[in-house]
Order: C-alpha cells, then structure tokens, then sequence
C-alpha cells in the first residue's frame, strides 16, 4: 500500500538519528574545512605578493597602510587591517620553506590559530605540526587550543591507552580505536579543586558534553548519560554513552573517581553484550568500552583485558587542579580573552 504507515521502535529510530545527524556534521566538518582552505590560499598569496615586493614594516608601512584602506573600500567585511597585511606576510615568510606536511596541516586551521600557533611557538615546526593535526583531529576551538598550548601538551603526548583492541576487533578498526583513545584524558574544564563523588563527577561532565566531547576527540556524536539497557526484567545504566562515526560504534564510558579494580572490566565487558544485543544495528561495528579511572596499573589492566571478548579500554584522567594553578589559568584566560578583543577592534 503506497499510504501504508511504517512503525519502528525506539531502538531503530535513535539508530537512524545517529547515522542522519553523522552525516551533517561530517558535511559541516567538509565544509568548514574548504572555507579556511580558501581564506588561508588568499592570505598566502596576498603574503607572497607583500614578501616579493619587499615590503618591510620600517620602510614600507605607507604602502600597505595605504592597501588596507583601498582594500576595505572594496571588501568592507574582508579583515585587512594592516596589522592583518602584515601577518598574512609573516605567514607566508614563516611556511614557505617548511615540510610539505606542516604546510598542509596549517592549510585547513582557522586564521586566528595559525596566528597563535605562530606567535606562541616561534620556529618550532614539530610542535606547530602537533597541535595543527590535533585541532583538526580533535576539532579543538580557541579555548581548547589555548589550554593545551599552557599545558605544553606536544611535550607531554599520551600514551597509547591499554585495551584489547588487536585480539577483539578486526584490524583496520583496531588500528583506528587506537589513534582515537587516547591513555589519559584531560578533564581540567571542569573546574575541579576536590575529590567529588562519580554522580557529580558525570553530571559536570553531562553539563559541559561539548568540551569534553572536544577532549576525546573529533566524531563523537553524545546520546545519553545513565542510558538504561533493560532485558530479562533487569536495569543496568551506562554511564555515558556515545556514538562515534568514524569507528561506527557504540561506545560507553564508565567512570569511577578511584583506582581501576578489575572487576570494572566484567562490568563494561557486560554492558557492551547488552548494548550489542540490544541497541547495535546490523550495519554497526561492535561496540567499545572504555573505562575511565583516577588510576590504573599497567599490568593489572592486562590481566583483566586478557581474557575479556568485548573490546576494552582503561584510561585515566588528569582532574584534580591545585588552587593557586587554576587561578593562574583563570587570570591567564581572562588577559588573552582581553588582547584578543583589543586586537580585534585594531583589525576593525
């Protein structure tokens, strides 16, 4: 019947949410993507004419003050302030020799982080190259951006995290879990000064999804927090689960505020068998667990993974933040917050 009406359930229509919204935000991704690729070209090329013609801030100030005015009658809503002019030269100057691969990786950065990354790091091109693939991949925005320039995080990179990705899931995807997982998870965004219980700990993190999801990484799309799976007449709650379109998987965290004890492991290994059974589509991958803990014993974490069939991982977090630092990242925030907006208006 062409009027017939077709019914799904619950489980079957949040699937086909998923994978809708998965494709959206990868269309976003594509297109924001393209649109710093063509800013970044032009900058380049206005930077490259400016570096050919000799142009220098003592001798040749005139000329490119004299651009910019010309310019913004032409593109009044372009920024080329001269200040712009001149650091659309400077990144020009500053790429031109480099690795192909560092030129590529700024390519698609935002204007404002390349700046950054050139001013912050000076003539470091392995440390630009990190945090450039890292925004990218992560889809880092300026706060999260800044906050790891202050943590020096290209000279503290986490290790790969402890998992039974190799034995429990295909190897393309275990390959692939591997890059998106990381070992320790920076969780400083919650303000945190204390030890808080695992139900506040969920909650800052379920208020603040976006820059956590911002922390795992780029793909993640959050569907709940104490997601319920019932079968045979029994509750059992997710901690935090989401849904990442690269892996096409499920993926649940559990959190707990002590030390990893292994019986976490037959827990999660629990929860991904009802997830599987219960909320998996047949065009998904297996779902993956990843536990999330204050701290974890390398070799404790490989006994309990031995023999577990669902794919795992076992992480720890970076939360607690003495007082007197989180006051200095505060008061640090707050005067980049205030150049940044000077400069903008300069740009104006």
């Amino acid at each position: 019947m062409a009027n017939e009406i077709i019914t799904i359930n619950e489980s079957e229509y949040n699937a086909i949410l998923r994978q809708v919204v998965a494709v959206i935000e990868d269309s976003k991704a594509t297109i924001a993507k393209n649109i710093n690729v063509s800013i970044n070209t032009t900058h380049w090329k206005i930077g490259m004419l400016l570096h050919e013609k000799k142009l220098e801030s003592k001798h040749g100030s005139g000329v490119v003050n004299r651009l910019s005015v010309d310019l913004k009658q032409i593109y009044p809503e372009m920024g080329v302030s001269p200040r712009n002019l001149w650091d659309m030269k400077k990144f020009y100057e500053r790429f031109k020799d480099c690795d192909e691969k560092l030129r590529h990786a700024v390519a698609v950065l935002p204007w404002w982080n390349t700046l950054k990354l050139m001013s912050k790091l000076g003539d470091n091109d392995e440390a630009i190259l990190y945090y450039a693939q890292e925004t990218v991949k992560k889809g880092w925005n300026r706060d999260l951006l800044l906050n790891a320039l202050k943590m020096k995080m290209h000279e503290n990179q986490p290790a790969p995290i402890d998992n039974n990705f190799e034995r429990t899931l295909p190897t393309t995807q275990a390959a692939y879990a591997n890059e998106v997982f990381s070992s320790k998870y920076n969780l400083g965004f919650l303000g945190v000064t204390e030890p808080i219980a695992e139900l506040e700990l969920e909650e800052r993190l379920v208020n603040k999804v976006k820059q956590f999801l911002l922390e795992l990484g780029k793909g993640f799309t959050y569907i709940g927090n104490q997601y319920v799976l019932e079968y045979n007449g029994k509750e059992s709650k997710v901690d935090l689960l989401f849904f990442h379109r690269g892996l096409h998987c499920l993926v649940a965290m559990d959190l707990k505020i002590g030390e990893f004890k292994p019986e976490y492991a037959g827990k999660m290994n629990y929860y991904l068998s009802l997830l599987d059974r219960l909320e998996r589509r047949e065009d998904e991958n297996r779902s993956i667990g990843i536990i999330l803990c204050a701290e974890k014993d390398n070799i404790e974490v490989e006994l309990a993974l031995e023999d577990m069939g669902k794919p795992i991982g076992v992480a720890d977090y970076q939360l607690i933040i003495p007082k007197d630092e989180l006051q200095k990242v505060i008061n640090d925030e707050i005067e980049s917050y205030e150049n940044d907006k000077r400069l903008e208006k300069e740009s104006d």
